[in-house]
């Protein structure tokens, strides 16, 4: 499985960025795709995910700014972010596991085996 993340840019706060994670190799349809995120000298920390069914999960920093969501008939997940502040400034990761994973564990990294080359994001005040 191959992951390809598009769409970062540097902005200013308040615009908005629409992230997408194109995968080729296999469909995202049986497991969870998710957004991370890693600042300078930070952990990675998820910042949304979407399961097969489409049910969605927000860190608290981002619910209600930002939306992810799937189109199966592309394989692509997009993040739409709106409102953006300069600390979501980070390099944005797309990744997805090799096997079901439960939602407990979506905010680790570790539990996923395939990720995108990432996109810088920056966000100026």
């Amino acid at each position: 499985v191959q992951l390809q993340a598009s769409g970062g840019g540097l902005v200013q706060a308040g615009d908005s960025l629409r992230l997408s994670c194109a995968a080729s190799g296999r469909t995202y349809v049986r497991y969870v795709t998710g957004w991370f995120r890693q600042a300078p000298g930070k952990e990675r920390e998820l910042v949304a995910a979407i399961s097969s069914g489409g049910s969605t999960y927000y860190a608290d920093s981002v619910k209600g700014r930002f939306t992810i969501t799937r189109d199966n008939a592309k394989n692509t997940v997009y993040l739409q972010m709106n409102n953006l502040k300069p600390e979501d400034t980070a390099i944005y990761y797309c990744t997805t596991p090799r096997r079901p994973l439960d939602s407990s564990k979506y905010s680790d990294p570790h539990f996923y085996d395939y990720w995108g080359q990432g996109t810088q994001v920056t966000v100026s005040s």
